[in-house]
């Protein structure tokens, strides 16, 4: 008996993409990339509209809006994440430049003295996660009533006055270089982006979020990283302070306060992090900033009333807690 043989056609390996459109589609699949696209398009649809936009001069304006709600966002997303909030951040960025020239004049080196700043910032926040966590006090009553506290402690403190900021060599890497703010705002971000990604800090942090009592099951001190997450929050906020402080060379008592804390959340949220904990990204709290400070000078050089930007910001911030719930909801379903 004659044996047939069937002819089997092999399909040639079909090349691979090529590195660069390879790394485009990664990028693009990033959670951050959706907001740094949309203010990418902003930035050139405000150029357009408006050349002086994209001037030197401008940029640095921008740059000087975007900084101080982005460093604040870095830890306000931290604490989001983990499902807790700090309403009194924008109080100790106006405290800590306070604490910082009254310990500098004092005698102390400036450097100690900033070290001596973030320290009571660090303790602050240490207070705070204690009456939260510890006491199991809701963090949004904790922070609204320390926001209170903190604001009457640096207006009594200043006398209600502002000062200079310290004549010091170290004034142009802390602000008094016209883009030291925002370089100081990126490698903020990088380095918290790299904590939340890649250490056991940040998936700790993501999964009391998610589930502190399967956090805790498995062996997560939730205690401890949401305190952690606080002490973390009051002390990038005092540091943009102090920086925002040197750029402007005056410590103003009324500098920062609820305004600047809620633009950082809103940078936050409209970055891709939940209010509801969970889930959320630093790279997108810092082009959420960006959003914000593109949308806030591209209406000033427009002649658009103040009021938009509040309309927009507002609009931003409800569109996108709605895209969040319904993204969640659509996930619980399919988990289901």
């Amino acid at each position: 008996m004659a044996s047939s043989r069937t002819a089997v056609a092999v399909k040639p390996p079909s090349p691979g993409k090529h590195p660069a459109l390879r790394a485009l589609g990664i990028t693009l699949r990033a959670p951050e990339a959706g907001v740094a696209i949309v203010s990418v398009i902003l930035a050139i649809a405000f150029g357009v509209m408006r050349p002086a936009f994209l001037s030197n001069a401008n940029l640095e304006t921008v740059s000087q809006f975007v900084a101080p709600w982005a460093i604040l966002a870095c830890g306000e997303i931290m604490l989001l994440i983990c499902g807790e909030v700090d309403l009194s951040v924008g109080q100790v960025f106006a405290m800590a430049p306070f604490v910082m020239n009254f310990a500098y004049m004092a005698g102390l080196p400036f450097l100690l003295a900033l070290v001596v700043a973030l320290g009571v910032c660090a303790f602050l926040g240490f207070c705070i996660g204690m009456i939260s966590v510890v006491l199991r006090v809701p963090s949004f009553i904790t922070t609204l009533g320390a926001l209170l506290l903190f604001n009457g402690l640096t207006l009594t403190l200043s006398g209600a006055f502002p000062v200079n900021t310290p004549n010091t060599p170290f004034a142009p890497l802390f602000g008094g270089w016209q883009y030291s703010e925002i370089a100081w705002a990126v490698l903020i971000a990088l380095l918290m982006h790299g904590l939340l990604r890649h250490t056991s800090w940040g998936l700790h942090t993501v999964a009391v979020g998610g589930n502190a009592t399967g956090a805790a099951e498995a062996g997560i001190h939730v205690r401890r990283v949401k305190i952690g997450n606080f002490i973390l929050c009051s002390t990038l906020g005092g540091f943009a302070g102090i920086i925002n402080a040197f750029h402007v060379t005056s410590i103003d008592p009324n500098a920062g306060g609820s305004n600047v804390m809620f633009l950082a959340i809103a940078s936050s949220v409209i970055g891709g992090t939940s209010l509801l904990g969970g889930s959320g990204t630093v790279l997108g709290g810092l082009a959420g900033a960006a959003v914000l400070g593109i949308l806030q000078d591209g209406f000033t050089l427009l002649g658009v009333n103040a009021f938009a930007f509040d309309i927009i910001t507002g609009a931003a911030i409800l569109l996108t807690m709605i895209a969040n719930v319904q993204f969640a909801d659509l996930r619980r379903k399919r988990r289901i």
